[in-house]
């Protein structure tokens, strides 16, 4: 088996997840790891027994990292990003991809002419009952996909938000549920349904007066293949709920997977509960099917380490795509379609009026409708 030399660039909470991964995998040979951080960084290294680099430079050259996975916050996505580029390194970034359309389209870009491979962490499309969603809509199971919805519902407290120095604020995360939470929710909407035509959204901050960004978001949605659809998105409902993703299809036909239930999921503070399961399922002949497949989902999360081993598997399709010279799954242009669907909704409330796709970048100084 091809190895890759690998590495780690920001060593927060979630860094320990991707560190798993690259110490398991076998496309992995890990290598070493670079925080701004230099005493977090050493420490970090001693754990997992790699290399603490003095510089994303030093990585690329003097370590010769092949490719690495980027770990640090939002806002500081695109200039990590693009330094790990010119040091001519593979990346696989954390979700989002970036907090703006700008910083996503300069990274997309350099990869391209650099000709090295990009992509993002949405590891709840490895979940089994997320493919099961995709397998059923691309076998033409309920017809088209007509109706998709999102409902996420959960909650985030005082102490999560000051976790970090960074979380809550504009300048700090780039955003809130929209751009923390939701992603992933929002990356199989448009995963199962398709590229969108059309949204129109509202953004607010209900009940959580410390910190500066949304905590609840909505979107009506009008897809390119006609179909509609609804975004309903919270860390304003405590205990949290869930996080469910819904297509409904033209012969009457639903499915649905449940991808978060029990308590919310937070990298490094807390573990996932319970598992992801299909809630909904309505297919002629395959109705019956939900309660062998929830035992079956069951039954395989308590086997095996939810909070690593989906990480795990993007990271090896990752790592795998670039032995092979194709395109991982979620590639740098799949994770800009999350970011364009979460700028749209702040695009849509600043102006109170829907918004078309696709979405180019501003250079206005309100980014892109956050800052009221």
């Amino acid at each position: 088996m091809e190895k890759i030399k690998t590495g780690i660039i920001g060593c927060g909470k979630v860094a320990h997840l991707h560190a798993h991964a690259l110490k398991n995998l076998s496309e992995s040979l890990f290598t070493a790891v670079w925080d701004i951080n230099r005493a977090k960084a050493k420490t970090f290294a001693e754990q997992y027994g790699v290399k603490a680099c003095s510089s994303i430079e030093e990585m690329g050259s003097n370590t010769s990292v092949e490719a690495v996975t980027i770990c640090v916050p939002h806002p500081a996505h695109a200039e990590t990003v693009n330094k790990a580029i010119q040091a001519g390194m593979h990346v696989l970034v954390e979700k989002p991809l970036a907090p703006s359309l700008e910083d996503c389209d300069a990274m997309i870009e350099l990869a391209e002419k650099k000709r090295v491979a990009l992509g993002t962490v949405c590891q709840r499309r490895f979940y089994p009952p997320s493919l099961r969603v995709k397998h059923a809509i691309k076998e033409g199971k309920i017809g088209k996909p007509i109706i998709g919805t999102v409902n996420m519902l959960g909650w985030r407290d005082k102490t999560y938000y000051q976790s970090d120095p960074w979380r809550g604020s504009w300048k700090g995360e780039g955003g809130g549920v929209l751009v923390n939470q939701a992603t992933h929710q929002l990356d199989l909407l448009q995963w199962f349904m398709g590229p969108i035509d059309e949204l129109f959204g509202y953004w607010s901050n209900l009940n959580h007066s410390y910190i500066e960004v949304e905590d609840t978001a909505v979107a009506v949605i009008k897809f390119k293949n006609g179909g509609v659809g609804n975004i309903i998105v919270s860390n304003s409902q405590n205990p949290p709920l869930f996080g469910k993703v819904h297509v409904h299809g033209d012969n009457g036909a639903s499915v649905g997977v449940q991808t978060d239930s029990g308590a919310m999921f937070i990298a490094g503070m807390s573990e996932i509960t319970e598992p992801p399961v299909n809630d909904l399922w309505t297919v002629k002949g395959e109705e019956n099917l939900l309660k062998k497949w929830k035992q079956e989902d069951t039954d395989f999360f308590n086997k095996v380490n939810p909070m690593n081993y989906f990480h795990e598997r993007q990271i090896e399709d990752f790592l795998r795509a670039i032995i092979k010279g194709t395109k991982p799954l979620i590639d740098g242009k799949e994770g800009r379609k999350t970011v364009e669907i979460f700028t749209a909704i702040y695009r849509s409330n600043r102006d109170r009026m829907p918004v078309k796709f696709p979405l180019k970048p501003e250079n206005k100084a309100d980014f892109d409708g956050r800052l009221k």
